[in-house]
């Protein structure tokens, strides 16, 4: 059964390059991208396409833990974060603009950023292909793509208005190649509060490292400035499952087994949720 273009990915075949040439446009044929030289590159039937090539990475979230932040995220819990960068984003540049998520994961909040656009275009990346199915579904105009943001981005330089990156790993030196000069870099991370009450009953959960807020300022600096940074912090309560769920949609799923926390009552019934969102403008 032949796979169907997706209508979303076609408003990315101006900037999106080939990952093995680095150069050259991709097009469109029969079901895959294609550049001149011949190089090809599957378009899943879930809609995303395949650009990783090589060895891939192996931190991308597994089928639990994509079900469980589907699941999450749909309680509303993380509606604010999510209000804030698209709020960020949208003071940034106008409507029609093009957004890249980096670590997109299902594709929560690039449909938050483009929901407050009306006219921009977005493209995740993420390793997951698990997530990615969800990312390709998340908006009628976001595209998704395999990618490890490790790597030189498949794009064009200076191809993004806004480049957003939410609870994601980080390559300043690409934010800032494929950013426009007068785009804004979006960072969304976690303080050391939060989900406190979480991490404090469950010892196994990743916890954040009190010198990565200095980290992040000095891998930036070099190619970006702050332009403004806002906190989010508030209380949600849980119910059971949503307990469950948001340690399986974080690494923390890795370490900690679903017996561990159903035993003896250990997960709160309510947890802050606390994080800075700070805009960056190119240097």
């Amino acid at each position: 059964m032949p796979v169907s273009f997706p209508p979303a990915l076609d408003l990315f075949l101006d900037l999106l390059r080939c990952p093995t040439c680095r150069t050259h446009r991709l097009h469109p044929d029969h079901g895959a991208l294609r550049c001149p030289v011949g190089h090809t590159f599957d378009i899943a039937r879930h809609g995303y396409t395949g650009l990783l090539t090589g060895t891939r990475a192996t931190s991308g979230d597994d089928a639990a833990m994509v079900q469980a932040r589907d699941r999450f995220l749909s309680t509303g819990a993380y509606a604010p974060v999510r209000d804030i960068a698209a709020r960020l984003a949208a003071d940034a540049v106008p409507e029609r603009g093009t957004v890249v998520d980096v670590g997109c994961g299902t594709g929560y909040y690039l449909a938050g950023v483009l929901d407050r656009l009306p006219g921009a275009r977005g493209l995740g990346l993420d390793t997951s292909v698990r997530a990615l199915r969800s990312a390709a579904r998340a908006h009628d105009r976001a595209a998704a793509v395999t990618w490890d943001v490790f790597r030189p981005f498949p794009l064009a330089d200076a191809a993004a208005d806004v480049v957003l990156d939410v609870f994601a790993p980080r390559n300043p030196a690409e934010f800032h190649r494929v950013l426009r000069p007068a785009g804004r870099l979006i960072v969304v991370r976690p303080t050391g509060r939060h989900l406190a009450e979480l991490r404090g009953r469950v010892p196994a959960m990743v916890t954040v490292d009190p010198a990565k807020e200095q980290r992040l300022h000095r891998a930036l600096n070099p190619f970006f400035e702050v332009a403004v940074t806002e906190q989010v912090e508030y209380s949600v309560s849980l119910a059971g499952p949503d307990a469950l769920d948001l340690v399986a949609m974080t690494p923390s799923a890795r370490h900690v087994s679903r017996a561990d926390l159903t035993e003896g009552g250990v997960l709160p019934d309510q947890v802050t949720v606390s994080v800075l969102a700070t805009a960056y403008r190119p240097r």
